[in-house]
């Protein structure tokens, strides 16, 4: 066997170890939160790698002594309206910054920008007035209106990458057949950003999913919690006797439907991101 054939072989052969160490690292943790949702009492301390006797009781657990399907609910409600009403507004403001010249264009953006970067905790006390003054204390829009401020900038930005890679001569062309802006943007350009679509929108997805600290501070009954909270809100009757069997069974639960949506919309999340890498 030549010296050439030697390499290529162990060129593949670290590749393929690579890749192994690589989905190990991220598949463990959630293999390893499934063996524990498995388990109760003791058996929570040892290292095999499955139960001998599985705890299926720790999934019957979490719904049974918590509302937690209300709060898978309240979850999937505020995450759906948190990505439409990103993508309805992030589309068309990434219309205007994309495809018209206007001056200020660049400082609007960075302004955008510039919201993202300023962490929860900084605005959360000006936010909970504004939402107290509202009426909206202790309900559902109030997270819907609070997730925009982190999921709206980034939606506005990689929209914005995408609608100025759009060929203009599409544009000219549908404004020669007399389309207006509105349909120019709404059916010629949104078709053809689909991948970028589903990339933003899963994204912000799972921003909303995910958020623990405006779910915490403006929702008060359990009847209005979202999962993180819910989660964080399952203990014992001390600090050494937490229901850990029935915490990771519900952060299971909720993990889930994250994987199976990124499982769906994988070719199209990957064709997004490539999109935005590659100018055609």
């Amino acid at each position: 066997m030549s010296g050439r054939r030697l390499r290529s072989l162990a060129a593949r052969a670290l590749f393929a170890l690579l890749l192994l160490v690589i989905v190990a690292y991220t598949v463990f943790p959630f293999f390893w939160a499934i063996v524990s949702s498995l388990k109760s009492g003791s058996a929570l301390f040892s290292a095999e790698l499955f139960p001998a006797d599985p705890a299926w009781g720790n999934y019957a657990a979490v719904f049974r002594d918590r509302p937690f399907g209300r709060n898978i609910l309240n979850s999937v409600v505020v995450a759906g309206s948190v990505v439409a009403v990103s993508l309805a507004l992030g589309a068309s403001a990434a219309f205007a910054l994309g495809r018209v010249a206007f001056r200020g264009r660049g400082v609007m953006l960075a302004a955008i920008l510039a919201v993202s970067m300023f962490p929860q905790v900084a605005v959360l006390s000006g936010l909970f007035e504004l939402i107290r003054w509202l009426g909206l204390y202790n309900n559902l829009l109030s997270l819907v209106f609070s997730y925009l401020i982190f999921t709206l900038p980034f939606t506005v930005w990689v929209l914005t990458t995408f609608m100025r890679e759009m060929p203009r001569e599409l544009e000219e062309a549908a404004m020669i057949d007399g389309a207006t802006p509105w349909v120019v943007l709404t059916r010629i350009f949104l078709p053809l950003m689909g991948p970028a679509l589903a990339t933003t929108g899963l994204l912000a997805f799972i921003a909303a999913w995910n958020e623990f600290l405006f779910a915490l501070t403006f929702t008060l009954t359990d009847e209005m919690r979202t999962v993180p909270v819910a989660i964080a809100l399952i203990s014992g009757s001390s600090a050494f006797e937490l229901p850990w069997g029935r915490i990771m069974a519900a952060s299971v639960i909720v993990t889930v439907p994250l994987l199976v949506l990124v499982l769906v919309f994988q070719r199209r999340i990957v064709a997004g991101l490539m999109a935005g890498a590659v100018k055609g």
